[in-house]
């Protein structure tokens, strides 16, 4: 089982926009893609000296292989669709694997 994790910071002017946009589309989009099975979204309780708010969204894939399948043919399109906030928010990706789940 691996994670796609990303976290980002939403710049508090366009928060409550982009939340809705999360919940109603890009979250439902990344699922529709068939490489995920799940997804969890968690608010980061760390302020950041940046400001803004800050959270984590974790997709579950069953391999490595599934992940790449999604870089290869579906990250390109859904990452366009955040260019509406472009500028507003700062974001970055990691690879985890599940090593053990009890």
């Amino acid at each position: 089982m691996y994670i796609y994790n990303v976290t980002i910071n939403i710049d508090n002017s366009i928060h409550d926009e982009w939340l809705d946009w999360m919940k109603t589309k890009h979250i439902p989009a990344m699922l529709d893609t068939g490489k995920f099975k799940k997804a969890l979204m968690t608010r980061v309780q760390v302020e950041e000296e940046m400001g803004g708010i800050t959270y984590s969204i974790q997709y579950r894939t069953e391999s490595k292989e599934m992940l790449q399948k999604y870089y290869k043919e579906d990250a390109e399109t859904l990452r366009e669709q955040s260019k509406p906030f472009e500028g507003k928010f700062v974001a970055f990706r990691t690879e985890l694997e599940v090593v053990n789940e009890q």
